[in-house]
């Protein structure tokens, strides 16, 4: 297979633009279930200083996977969650799960991760 299409209108590159990014596929698939607060995603996301996790949060915004939803309380409370288009992206991230369980079980390597989302939600 060859692409010739030199970064202009490539699937693999829109992808990756969209969701390529050091926490942004934890993010998503934080997110695929449910609704959560900034501090409850950094609990989820440890390696992830509060700089990387707001800057990986406001570029899935902008590319309109998640809605983050500010309430106007006092101390701020501050909520995101997957669109439709993000919620769209489920396909994948369980494709990736499952090749990245698969390549660990080839290298004799347990999967040590807490990652759980029933995959008969709806998508």
């Amino acid at each position: 297979m060859n692409c010739n299409c030199s970064g202009a209108n490539c699937p693999v590159d829109a992808t990756l633009e969209m969701i390529g990014g050091k926490y942004k596929a934890l993010i998503l698939w934080h997110l695929l279930d449910t609704t959560l607060r900034f501090g409850e995603l950094r609990k989820l996301i440890p390696q992830a200083t509060p700089k990387m996790l707001t800057q990986q949060l406001r570029e899935l915004e902008n590319s309109r996977l998640l809605t983050r939803t500010v309430y106007p309380v006092v101390p701020p409370k501050v909520e995101y969650a997957l669109t439709d288009l993000g919620r769209s992206i489920r396909p994948l991230l369980f494709g990736m799960y499952d090749w990245g369980a698969d390549y660990l079980k080839q290298e004799g390597k347990d999967v040590g991760c807490s990652m759980t989302v029933s995959r008969n939600a709806a998508m």
